[in-house]
């Protein structure tokens, strides 16, 4: 294709008049406004008339493939005497409301509170501001629970706030102390021992003493030692004494006397 610059206005008309079934198509981006820039400038098309513009238009229209109304928009920034050239991509981007400051305020709140829900959270948020004046809670103040929880998946809050979740033991009732609880049957003893204590170097016996809770029926016995070899044949001989069945038994503290 020949030059825009070294074709007249009226080479261009008989161009486009023998091109009229034919149509074009620019490539690159950067080329096509590179070279729209370029004709307008090599054709004064500031200097021309109303017929010639309409001439150049349709000519730069044609060898573009670009639409009348990107051509028109071109043209213009041309007149207002900037260069036509692809402006770089932005990328829209919704203003930002909350800051960092305010999820790394929320990290923080949540941590004292261990993570309240939305509601009672968004609560907290307000009172910290309109109730004690807090001006850090400002923005954070009149945060909507959808926002809330949008912030808490934020990179910045998830960093911050991690919480740990400890095992919660569960108390089980094994071996438990307690005193019984017989409920007017027969049959539930309370079971002390007695040291009789030392004597001259010798060792004194232990007084073992059983009483049934509800009947008061007691049996005593003795052993020379607190082991199961000694006290094992010494209760059972105790509670064989007993005129009933034995349900339980409590043990007390064993206690020493002189």
């Amino acid at each position: 294709m020949q030059a825009a610059d070294q074709l007249s206005l009226e080479q261009i008309r008989a161009f486009l008049e023998a091109s009229e079934e034919v149509g074009f198509k620019g490539g690159k981006r950067e080329e096509v406004y590179g070279w729209v820039n370029q004709t307008l400038r090599q054709q004064r098309y500031e200097q021309l008339g109303r017929k010639s513009r309409g001439l150049v238009r349709r000519y730069v229209e044609k060898m573009t493939g670009l639409s009348r109304a990107q051509i028109t928009r071109l043209i213009t920034v041309y007149l207002s005497g900037e260069e036509v050239k692809p402006k770089a991509y932005r990328r829209h981007r919704f203003p930002q409301r909350y800051t960092r400051e305010d999820v790394d305020l929320l990290a923080t709140l949540d941590a004292a509170h261990e993570r309240l829900s939305g509601a009672a959270t968004q609560k907290l948020l307000y009172r910290a501001y309109y109730d004690f004046g807090d001006a850090r809670y400002q923005r954070l103040a009149r945060l909507s629970v959808a926002q809330l929880y949008r912030l808490r998946q934020s990179r910045r809050y998830r960093e911050q706030q991690i919480l740990y979740q400890p095992t919660r033991p569960t108390k089980v009732s094994i071996g438990e102390r307690r005193r019984p609880e017989p409920n007017g049957k027969p049959g539930y003893l309370r079971v002390d021992t007695v040291h009789q204590g030392d004597l001259d170097g010798a060792k004194g016996v232990y007084h073992i003493n059983a009483v049934d809770e509800v009947t008061q029926w007691q049996v005593v016995g003795a052993t020379a030692q607190i082991s199961e070899a000694y006290l094992v044949p010494a209760l059972e001989a105790m509670l064989a004494q007993f005129p009933f069945e034995i349900r339980g038994f409590h043990s007390g503290q064993r206690q020493r006397v002189h």
